[in-house]
């Protein structure tokens, strides 16, 4: 019963994962151990267990991706180092209170270590215990040091610049707000990571010198206790603590140099995908010419008399035989890529369809020139198309892993939770008439955009507000024109540091995408898509849409009401809306440019939300009364068209827009003109070409909670 009692005692402590008691178990033994004092058996036991924890500490840090797979190192480090402080002082306590009795007065692991690695010899004890000191104080800990204060330093300069660039991936649909937040998450800790091990690199840096300043203690201690208190020779006194005191240095600073090489090799990687020994293997021994020229120079040495000469043509043979292996598998891969993507197109390969791209090439072969031509050689004309050059390829490989695969899924699903309906999958395909590293974008086969993108560079936007300037190529953001340049991956993090927005080559192709898809939003929206819009609400509200089509409007009416509002920008998700608007007016008329006007006013509040964020007031440009007067008047002449408006008006007006416009974007709030219900059409149709950006709302379309503030006037002079 009692045993029951502690075992549920225990479990409501630990909340039932015994595992969160091991850091105060451990505490507690570090400060038993200085304390107490310890038989030589339980020494060993732990002195057994400091190798150990080091080996499991350095084979950890050389099989870890990435640093934040091992972010507990710190901590490690601090307790692996008050491990070896307080076996120091245990076997220090033992070495000065026992060490008259024997060599194995301190345990047998200490004893091994003074006689089994060193010969028993006290003199080549202290030479090899000096060198492993300079190693670990002089050399590995220093550079680690080192490493790890610019690495936080680099890391908390670069944080701004890599939120900016995980926020730019969340507005171009790239990756969701879970998947943002993680990003952001791992940024911060990062920077936290690089932080911590800054200090915890003086540790190690600490535990050298202490463990010299031990060994010192341990020889001059001892002599004077086994001089003065147990009347020993003096030779017998050198000879038996300076064993016990090298023997016990070296059981101390061997942990704590596989340590510090831990703490090296976790602050010295480069971030890649693979782990430390990958990366040696692959790019140590990835070239034949390196091995050829090197089996070249150690065969030479050969050679020369007096040389070792079997060892060095042994070794001169086998580094050209690795070169002749390196070789013949380069030029072996070449041809199984030409024969994985035959004459018909390419290397893109299948497998993009998955996410709603499908993959293809161009090109044909010769295999069907005698034959006759049959309706199957016409080819449909894809809806959305993406053509790479060769070197962009691997970005759309499925078998490479390519990610922008995996962006187009995102841009798709993304446009459909915002836009209202589920874009056409993207064709991409490989294209050997583009420049290696182009690409093109076309929409029902003829081309909407055009960019480069450098796989294995970075393009560093400058979003208005980054310091410096970098090397590398400069150019212009595809997408929005802003001002950019590609630069090398070794210059990511400087560059995010100064504020500019540092994206790779798939997320450029991607960004120009979706921009391009939402723009066009419009053009995408065919009779499939409608007829797929009204299955779909059909299935939530069946009664809403079963009357709709044909009844009371024809599924081509629906579609080019649908058409006029993506082509302003005004988002369909709310079917429901459109479908009532829709069911209300039908019975007075089937114009499609009226019905859109009635159902922008349904959709008011939304239109003005998406314009507006929030729930301020809204910063609006409107019309001076002469003008609003003569357009009303020439849109009574001229029809709907405005074909009654007079030219020099016309260019009045585009001007002074533009530049009431650009006084809203200042502003930082959107450009918007509100107009009479009557001229809205008219005007939206006239500035939309010049001034894309620029949104034509009614007054009818402004709920009455919202408050107007006009901030500019539109032919007032």
């Amino acid at each position: 019963m009692q045993a029951l009692k502690m075992a549920g005692w225990m479990n409501g402590i630990t909340g039932g994962k015994p595992q969160t008691l091991a850091a105060p178990v451990l505490i507690i033994m570090l400060l038993a151990m200085m304390i107490l004092p310890l038989p030589a058996f339980i020494l060993d036991l732990f002195f057994s267990f400091n190798i150990a924890i080091s080996v499991i500490v350095l084979l950890t840090a050389l099989y870890t991706v990435k640093p934040l797979d091992f972010m507990a190192f710190p901590i490690v480090l601090l307790l692996t180092t008050m491990l070896r402080l307080a076996l120091n002082v245990a076997s220090t306590r033992i070495v000065l209170t026992e060490g008259h009795t024997g060599p194995d007065a301190a345990g047998k692991v200490v004893e091994a270590f003074g006689h089994f690695l060193i010969g028993g010899n006290y003199t080549v004890g202290i030479v090899v215990f000096i060198i492993l000191t300079i190693i670990n104080f002089v050399v590995v800990t220093k550079g680690a040091g080192r490493i790890a204060e610019v690495g936080a330093r680099f890391a908390l300069d670069a944080l701004p610049g890599k939120q900016m660039a995980i926020d730019a991936d969340l507005n171009a649909g790239l990756i969701g707000e879970a998947e943002a937040k993680q990003r952001r998450s791992e940024v911060s800790m990062e920077a936290e990571f690089y932080g911590a091990m800054d200090g915890a690199s003086k540790y190690v840096r600490g535990d050298a010198v202490a463990g010299i300043l031990v060994t010192v203690i341990n020889i001059v201690g001892g002599l004077l206790v086994g001089l003065i208190m147990h009347d020993m020779a003096f030779g017998d006194a050198v000879r038996t603590y300076t064993l016990l005191a090298i023997g016990d240095g070296l059981v101390a600073q061997i942990p704590s140099l596989i340590i510090s090489l831990a703490a090296g090799a976790v602050v010295s990687r480069v971030a890649s995908e693979k782990d430390i020994g990958s990366q040696l293997v692959g790019q140590l021994f990835a070239k034949p010419q390196v091995m050829y020229i090197t089996a070249a120079i150690i065969g030479g040495l050969g050679l020369i008399p007096g040389m070792p000469n079997l060892v060095f043509l042994l070794l001169g043979g086998a580094l050209a035989g690795g070169g002749y292996l390196l070789a013949k598998r380069e030029k072996e891969a070449p041809e199984g890529g030409a024969a994985a993507g035959p004459a018909g197109g390419g290397g893109a390969g299948a497998g993009a369809a998955a996410g709603g791209a499908a993959a293809g090439g161009q090109g044909g072969g010769a295999a069907g020139e005698n034959e006759e031509a049959t309706w199957s050689d016409v080819m449909a004309v894809d809806t959305l198309g993406l053509e790479v050059g060769y070197r962009l390829i691997p970005l759309v490989d499925k078998a490479q892993s390519g990610e922008l695969l995996k962006r187009i899924k995102g841009i798709r699903k993304k446009f459909a939770q915002e836009v209202g309906f589920l874009a056409p999958p993207v064709h991409i395909r490989d294209n050997l008439e583009l420049k290696p590293s182009a690409y093109r974008i076309t929409l029902k086969g003829v081309e909407v955009g055009t960019g480069e993108a450098f796989n294995g560079q970075f393009l560093a936007i400058n979003p208005g507000m980054a310091s410096g300037t970098l090397p590398g190529l400069a150019t212009t953001d595809p997408a929005f024109g802003l001002p950019a340049v590609w630069i090398d991956a070794s210059l990511r993090d400087q560059a995010q540091g100064m504020g500019y927005t540092v994206v790779d080559a798939g997320t450029v192709v991607a960004t120009h995408l979706n921009h391009l898809i939402t723009s066009h939003a419009s053009e995408l929206l065919g009779r499939s898509e409608v007829q797929a819009l009204l299955d779909h609400l059909g299935k939530e509200a069946p009664k809403l849409t079963e009357d709709l089509v044909p009844k009371t409007i024809s599924l081509s009416s629906l579609q080019k009401v649908l058409q006029n509002l993506l082509a302003e920008g005004v988002h369909i998700r709310d079917m429901r809306s459109i479908i009532e608007a829709l069911s209300e007016h039908t019975a007075h008329t089937q114009d499609p440019n009226e019905l859109t006007a009635l159902v922008r006013i349904a959709l008011g509040r939304a239109i003005v939300q998406q314009l507006f964020p929030g729930n301020g007031e809204l910063s609006v440009m409107t019309l001076d009364n002469r003008l609003e007067r003569l357009l009303m008047q020439a849109l009574a002449q001229g029809g709907a068209d405005g074909a009654g408006i007079e030219p020099g008006l016309a260019d009045t007006i585009a001007q002074q827009a533009a530049q009431a416009a650009a006084q809203q974007e200042a502003l930082g709030v959107n450009a918007v003109l509100l107009v009479p219900g009557p001229l809205r059409p008219l005007l939206s149709r006239f500035l939309r070409r010049a001034l894309p950006h620029l949104k034509v709302l009614s007054h009818a379309e402004i709920p009455e909670s919202k408050t107007i503030r006009v901030t500019a006037l539109v032919g007032n002079t």
